[in-house]
């Protein structure tokens, strides 16, 4: 739900706003407190937060008390770092984008950065109890909570545009709003699951000692992807409407990568933290496999059909209102580029909680630095020649050599870190059955391009060639046994 609503969120943006001044400021500065949110929440607190209360959950060792001491550690970190980016937002957003310096783009997200940026504070705090929930094996609430910033956005810019007003400005006093429902949200659930607590001074403890130098390394690991997303946006803003149509194109290849893969790795991760506490390896290894088997099942297709019908996708989903066909056609080539690198974000998904889960951060680090330092030398090196293009090349490929410094260091945890011969031998049949499906999506490209170009029958004509591509998936990959209908609603519903 989070990811559709979300897809829609981003098609009314799209024809109410569109690519170019305003979009781009806004991008930019939404930017700014969801780079550090991954920082200091998501990333931190998967690699460290989880696998240490889930211990403490499992042997009943006061897993509460460990909470909030972690609660108000992390709530007066990010109390002091929503002050200093208040008062540094102009610093941090031409540091961020500087091709906005000179221009009206500039000020104009400044302006946005000083509402949007304390959405920081809700969602770092909701992430900490999204990871209780999770720990405690309750998905669903931290799942659903992050369909509320939808939930509000999606009415908020249809009344903007419906009375007449400044509808950007409808969707960035949402933001803040919408954070507090979320924190609210999970809040709630982590109390009724058992763990409940009042806000209070910080405490310096063993345990806080030990989870913050687990977590400082994953929140670096994490930092330098979110600094590649920076790195990219720098490139691009020196190009009008740039930042935008990297925006959409990400926004469409996050709805399987969302969908999917963190979906996946969520799950992962508490899991494998209690097999291996329980010296389960096997189980180990088995739950990784089908992880990476539901995930790749369902990744790979997509990463084909962006490849081959990138354009319908685009026009038909994103050019209406302020969004025109040359900005349909710079969006699709983005996410074509994209679509080469998706298999590599998931697999990045169910790499990294083989390290996490034995609370290692540290070479998940060096691999991301080495990563990174990829992907600055690709966006800086490529866009005198490819201009804009360059940073989606770019974070294609450094995703993929993420992934393979993820499996060659990953070689020393043995077996249980290894996919095994089930996967191994489904792997080639998911590739060949993707093959055939785009195959068919070309066909069937050639014969409804017709209408996929008539205002009224493009939208049907797209369903049908989706429905037709993958029917032709699911129909090969039953026939060449790439999959069996129960196993995958089995692993859905564990994923779901």
């Amino acid at each position: 739900m989070s990811r559709i609503l979300g897809f829609a969120r981003e098609i009314l943006i799209l024809s109410y706003i569109g690519p170019g001044s305003a979009l781009d400021s806004f991008v930019v500065a939404f930017r700014l407190p969801n780079m550090f949110r991954r920082f200091f929440a998501e990333g931190a607190f998967n690699a460290a937060f989880v696998p240490m209360f889930s211990r403490k959950y499992e042997a009943d060792e006061d897993a509460v008390a460990f909470a909030r001491d972690a609660f108000n550690l992390l709530a007066t970190a990010v109390l002091f770092l929503t002050a200093l980016g208040m008062v540094f937002m102009p610093v941090l957003v031409w540091a961020t984008a500087k091709g906005l310096y000179g221009d009206e783009r500039f000020d104009m997200a400044v302006g946005f950065g000083h509402i949007v940026f304390p959405y920081i504070l809700f969602m770092s705090l909701a992430a900490l109890f999204s990871g209780v929930l999770n720990a405690t094996g309750r998905f669903a609430a931290a799942a659903a909570a992050p369909v509320l910033l939808n939930i509000l956005v999606v009415p908020a810019l249809l009344i903007g545009a419906a009375v007449g007003g400044d509808v950007v400005m409808w969707l960035v006093w949402t933001i803040p709003v919408a954070g507090v429902a979320q924190l609210a949200l999970v809040w709630i659930a982590a109390a009724h699951a058992g763990v409940s607590f009042r806000p209070g001074l910080p405490k310096w403890t063993p345990d806080m000692s030990k989870m913050v130098r687990v977590a400082v390394p994953a929140a670096l690991a994490s930092g330098v992807m979110q600094i590649n997303l920076v790195v990219g946006q720098i490139v691009a803003s020196s190009t009008p409407g740039a930042v935008s149509w990297l925006f959409a194109a990400d926004r469409l290849y996050q709805l399987p990568l969302g969908v999917v893969g963190i979906a996946v790795g969520i799950v992962l991760l508490p899991d494998l933290s209690r097999r291996l506490a329980a010296g389960d390896d096997d189980g180990a290894r088995h739950a990784f496999s089908r992880a990476g088997e539901f995930a790749l099942f369902l990744t790979i297709p997509c990463a084909v059909a962006f490849l081959v019908i990138p354009l319908p996708l685009v026009s038909v989903m994103y050019e209406r209102g302020a969004t025109t066909a040359d900005d349909s056609a710079a969006i699709a080539v983005a996410v074509a580029i994209y679509g080469l690198g998706l298999p590599a974000f998931v697999l990045q998904k169910l790499l990294q909680p083989l390290f996490f889960a034995r609370s290692d951060t540290k070479r998940p680090l060096n691999y991301a630095l080495w990563a990174m330092f990829v992907n600055a030398a690709l966006a800086f090196g490529l866009s005198p020649f490819l201009g804009w293009m360059a940073p989606a090349i770019a974070a294609s490929a450094s995703a993929w050599i993420m992934v393979l410094q993820l499996s060659i260091g990953a070689r020393r945890f043995g077996p249980v870190a290894r996919f095994d011969a089930r996967l191994r031998d489904r792997l080639w049949r998911i590739c060949l059955c993707s093959a055939i499906m785009a195959a068919a999506l070309w066909g069937g490209t050639l014969i409804l391009s017709p209408w996929l170009g008539m205002a009224g029958w493009r939208y049907l004509a797209l369903l049908i060639l989706i429905a037709f591509g993958s029917a032709t998936y699911f129909l090969s990959s039953h026939i060449l046994r790439a999959f069996r209908f129960s196993e995958l609603r089995s692993a859905a519903k564990r994923s779901g």
